[in-house]
Parts: C-alpha cells; sequence; structure tokens
C-alpha cells in the first residue's frame, strides 16, 4: 500500500525537471527547428510547422533527460525526485510528454490549418512520442539511480 496519486508522481516529475538544464533545452531545440527549416528551404520544401514541432519535441527530450542524468546534484528533495524519475521511467516520461503536447499545441492549430481535434491528433502524437523516446532513455539511464544511493 505504499501507492501514490497521479498528482504526487506528476509533483515528483517536476520536481525533478526543476533542474533540467532549461537553456540548452532552448539552444538545442531552437537550433534543431532553424536547421531543419533552413534545408527544407534550401531543399524546395521548408515546413515551418514541423520544424517547430520537431523543435519543441526535442527542447522537452533534452530537459528530461538532462534533469535525471545527474541524480546526485542539486537539494535534497531534487535529488529525491530525480530518483524516484529514474526507478519510475515512465511515469516520469508523462510531464515531458504533456509539455510536448501543450507547447505544440497552438502552433499546430494557428500555422497548420487542420483545425482544432486535427491539431489535438498531431500535438498528442508528437507527446506520445516524446513520451516513448524519453522513457525509454530514462530506462537505459537507471543503473545512475543504483549507483547514487
Amino acid at each position: 500500500m505504499n501507492e501514490i496519486s497521479r498528482r504526487d508522481e506528476i509533483s515528483l516529475s517536476g520536481a525533478a525537471l526543476r533542474g533540467a538544464p532549461w537553456k540548452a533545452a532552448a539552444i538545442g531545440g531552437g537550433a534543431v527547428s532553424a536547421a531543419s527549416f533552413g534545408l527544407g528551404v534550401l531543399t524546395g520544401g521548408g515546413d515551418l510547422v514541423w520544424a517547430l514541432g520537431l523543435g519543441i519535441s526535442l527542447f522537452a527530450l533534452i530537459a528530461a533527460i538532462g534533469a535525471v542524468a545527474k541524480p546526485d546534484e542539486g537539494d535534497r528533495v531534487t535529488r529525491q525526485a530525480r530518483l524516484w524519475s529514474l526507478r519510475h521511467p515512465w511515469r516520469f516520461s508523462l510531464l515531458p510528454a504533456g509539455i510536448t503536447a501543450v507547447l505544440d499545441y497552438p502552433v499546430q492549430l494557428v500555422l497548420d490549418g487542420e483545425g482544432v481535434f486535427g491539431s489535438a491528433v498531431q500535438a498528442l502524437w508528437h507527446g506520445a512520442l516524446v513520451y516513448l523516446i524519453a522513457g525509454v532513455l530514462t530506462l537505459v539511464m537507471q543503473g545512475r539511480a543504483r549507483s547514487a544511493q
């Protein structure tokens, strides 16, 4: 009976993300968006919506993986949240996936013109990909949780 609520899981994920490398995530996501769009324009098929979606997804992935990469750094609460995140990679990955979907939805809605439901499906699809990738990468990094104890 050591279950925690979904709300507590989101709080722990948020606490783990508190020390994420947000600046590096923003620079990485922005650079990939710019490079993707630029290469698309040079080859004749530049898609701004796709490039922005890719940048948003990479932004969330860099933040998520950067947050759990060093579980022994930060204050006590952050360290404990990061260790929890490494022990529960699929639960932790829900927050970066949600961040991706929330940030991607307005881009899809305004720039893509697919309508409310089509944009929601696209944003959820991008969030699902981030969930899968972040979950697998966090699962691979579980050895760090054992070495940090």
